[in-house]
C-alpha cells in the first residue's frame, strides 16, 4: 500500500513538473523571442484574459452552450449508432443491406453537413448538435459492429446449450458484455471526433454562442490572448470528459477486465 502511494506521488509529481516546464518555456518564448502579443500571447496574458471572461460571466454561458450542443449530438449518436451496429454485427442480411449505405456516407467529412444543418434546423442548438452527431455516429457504428462480429462462437453455443436460445437473450447476456470493450473504444473515439466537430460547427456559423464561436469572434478582433483562453478551455474540458468516461467505463462497465493489464 505504501509503495503504491509513493509511486502515485512520483507519477503526479512528474506530470506537474512537465506542465510547469512547458508553461515556463511558453512564457520565455513569448516574452523574449516572439515579443508580439498578436503572434503569441504569453501565459501571463492568457491568465489575465481568463480572469476577464470569468468576471463577465462569458465562460459559463459559452461552456454550457457548447456542452449542450455536444450532449445533443452524443445522445443522437448513441440512440441510432449502437442499435445499428448491433443489428449489423448480429444479422448478416441486415449487414449486407446497411453496409453499402454506411460506406457511402462515412467518408463524407462531418463539416460538409453544415449547410444542411443550417437549412434544416436554422442557427439553433439542434443544428450544432447535428454536426456533432455526423462526426460521432460512424465510429460508434463501426466499433459496435466489430465487437458483435468478433463475439466468440463458443460463447454463443455454450449459452444455447444452457437454454439461452432467443436472439434477444443472446444479445443481452452474451454479445453485449463480450463486445463492450469495443463499444467503449468506439464511444471514446467518437467523443474526440465529436468535440472537434463541435468547435468547427460553432466557428463556421452554426451557432452564435459557444467556445468555438468565441475563438472565431476574438480572432476577428485580433484578441489572440482570448483565442488561446478558449482553446485551452476546450482542451481541459475535453480532457475532463475523456477521463470521466474512462473512469466510469473501467470502474462500472469493464470492471471484470481489471487486472488484465500489467
Amino acid at each position: 500500500m505504501k509503495i503504491n502511494f509513493i509511486k502515485t506521488i512520483e507519477e503526479k509529481g512528474i506530470e506537474a513538473l512537465s506542465l510547469v516546464i512547458a508553461v515556463a518555456i511558453w512564457q520565455l518564448v513569448a516574452d523574449r523571442i516572439v515579443q508580439n502579443k498578436l503572434l503569441l500571447p504569453s501565459f501571463y496574458d492568457v491568465v489575465n484574459s481568463f480572469t476577464v471572461i470569468v468576471k463577465n460571466g462569458l465562460i459559463y454561458t459559452d461552456t454550457l452552450t457548447s456542452l449542450l450542443h455536444f450532449s445533443i449530438g452524443i445522445a443522437a449518436a448513441f440512440i441510432l449508432g449502437i442499435p445499428l451496429g448491433i443489428i449489423m454485427g448480429w444479422f448478416k442480411t441486415a449487414n449486407r443491406a446497411i453496409d453499402p449505405i454506411i460506406e457511402i456516407l462515412r467518408p463524407i467529412p462531418p463539416l460538409a453537413w453544415i449547410p444542411f444543418a443550417i437549412v434544416w434546423f436554422g442557427l439553433t442548438h439542434q443544428a450544432a448538435g447535428f454536426v456533432v452527431f455526423a462526426g460521432m455516429i460512424f465510429p460508434i457504428i463501426i466499433n459496435t459492429y466489430t465487437g458483435f462480429k468478433n463475439v466468440p462462437r463458443v460463447y454463443v453455443e455454450a449459452a444455447k446449450v444452457l437454454g439461452c436460445t432467443r436472439n434477444i437473450d443472446l444479445i443481452r447476456y452474451i454479445a453485449i458484455p463480450s463486445a463492450m470493450p469495443s463499444i467503449a473504444a468506439g464511444i471514446r473515439i467518437a467523443m474526440g471526433v465529436g468535440w472537434m466537430c463541435l468547435v468547427a460547427a460553432e466557428m463556421f456559423g452554426v451557432s452564435n454562442r459557444g467556445l468555438g464561436y468565441q475563438i472565431w469572434h476574438n480572432y476577428y478582433l485580433h484578441r489572440m490572448d482570448f483565442v488561446l483562453v478558449y482553446m485551452l478551455l476546450l482542451g481541459f474540458i475535453g480532457l475532463f470528459i475523456d477521463r470521466f468516461f474512462r473512469y466510469y467505463v473501467d470502474e462500472k462497465l469493464l470492471r471484470w477486465k481489471s487486472g488484465t493489464v500489467m
